[in-house]
């Protein structure tokens, strides 16, 4: 007998309860223009940006290396979810930096999570990537933390520039990290 297939839409909002309980208090956006590719999960921490491509038992591995590509300059630390058809084999495709979940259904058809490798911190992460994932609002409330003028008709990527040049580089991914100013 076939085991049963999880799609993309059977694990997502399970995963989300499995990374909050695994994390703590987290922000989730999804579906994020991560460069030339779309990162399923950003998962947001309290300290670190993470990147998570879900590869459900529907999916092949056809754009993975694209995407490994993008999400190394956007996020801290970046984790691969597999269906259970991938589970065997998915390490041969990412980073030995990657963390990897799998996930497989239960005796009752629900999405049961393992952590096989534990996600390490990304060395290709650039914060000029990094930054560029805050919409405009953010990098305004960091702005006004950081007692910067709010520069109103400059670009963003001009007001991106000027939070990482001025503001030092821990203490501001901290401030992004701690979303309660949001």
């Amino acid at each position: 007998m076939e085991k049963e297939k999880l799609l993309d839409k059977d694990i997502r909002e399970p995963l989300f309860d499995f990374l909050e309980e695994t994390y703590g208090k987290i922000r989730i956006l999804e579906e994020k223009d991560t460069g030339r590719a779309r990162a399923d999960v950003v998962m947001i921490t309290e300290n670190l940006l993470f990147g998570t491509e879900i590869k459900s038992d529907s999916d092949t591995y056809a754009r993975l290396k694209k995407q490994v590509k993008n999400y190394d300059l956007y996020y801290d630390r970046n984790i691969i979810v597999a269906g259970s058809s991938h589970g065997a084999h998915v390490s041969e495709h990412v980073p030995k930096y990657w963390g990897i979940i799998t996930v497989e259904p239960d005796a009752s058809g629900n999405p049961d999570f393992y952590v096989p490798r534990e996600p390490q911190d990304n060395p290709k992460v650039k914060d000029d990537r990094k930054i560029s994932i805050l919409w405009r609002i953010e990098l305004n409330n960091l702005l006004k933390l950081n007692n910067l003028p709010k520069y109103a008709r400059k670009s963003k990527f001009f007001v991106q520039q000027t939070l990482l040049d001025r503001v030092d580089k821990d203490f501001l991914w901290k401030q992004v990290c701690n979303y309660s100013w949001i």
